[in-house]
């Protein structure tokens, strides 16, 4: 099986991601097929995609679900959910492969698979616990969310260009990349001051990414919400945020 990293160098290069201004226009997964159409080892193929039954590889999703406090709807919101590889501290995708394939950089800490070495077992997809893996039937390989290094890492492009596609194209600016290893970069910063949580932290792998929780409801006068939607408080359900999150996932 596949070793981390024995000596990594504490840069933790990840995505922070604001569930409160997410709107689900699907603009950062459409822009993440496209560059990675082009830049990535092999095309991110489809198969059958005007079928009743297609199939195809999406390095980011975006899931959208409609969310209740009482449980009765009145205080109903709509959630938009983004989810793609946490390139996680111990992540046990890496752990679990056989060939080596998969593996987690130690300078920058981004998880990436060397397609030359996968067998396509789909040990990986199995072991994440965030449905983050993507098989490509056409290709018989592992794909994933690769933090666009031809990007991040590209001297040709201008300094406010080298971000994930993903990051450089959400209109709502609910995407944010940096170094989340570094307690005074703008991302971390960020996470402090919004309470910014791992995913599913029960899980013990150390996501790098970090989610945004929505922000507190804004009441008016008579104590109806004022502008914006109901936001979920710390008192439901048991656990506060991180607890609405998992029975979320669960569900």
């Amino acid at each position: 099986m596949t070793s981390l990293p024995s000596a990594p160098s504490g840069t933790r290069l990840g995505l922070v991601i604001d569930l409160d201004i997410c709107v689900g226009c699907h603009a950062c997964a459409v822009n993440c097929k496209e560059w990675n159409d082009g830049g990535y080892h092999a095309p991110l193929t489809d198969e059958r995609p005007y079928d009743a039954d297609p199939t195809g590889v999406w390095l980011n999703r975006i899931h959208t679900y409609e969310v209740s406090e009482s449980g009765d709807g009145a205080d109903a919101r709509v959630v938009h959910f983004p989810r793609s590889c946490l390139h996680c501290e111990d992540a046990p995708c890496v752990t679990v492969c056989p060939t080596g394939a998969s593996y987690k950089r130690a300078a920058d800490g981004i998880v990436l698979v060397d397609e030359s070495r996968c067998i396509g077992c789909k040990l990986c997809s199995w072991a994440c616990p965030y449905g983050a893996r993507e098989y490509d039937g056409a290709e018989g390989v592992m794909k994933k969310c690769t933090l666009c290094i031809d990007r991040i890492y590209n001297e040709a492009f201008e300094e406010i260009d080298r971000v994930p596609a993903c990051v450089s194209t959400c209109p709502a600016t609910a995407r944010h990349f940096g170094d989340l290893g570094d307690p005074n970069s703008d991302v971390s910063r960020l996470v402090a001051e919004r309470g910014g949580v791992d995913l599913m932290p029960e899980m013990k792998t150390g996501p790098v990414n970090q989610y945004l929780p929505p922000r507190p409801r804004r009441e008016g006068a008579a104590g109806s919400s004022a502008i914006g939607a109901p936001a979920l408080s710390d008192a439901a359900p048991e656990g506060g945020f991180l607890g609405w999150l998992d029975k979320l996932l669960s569900d």
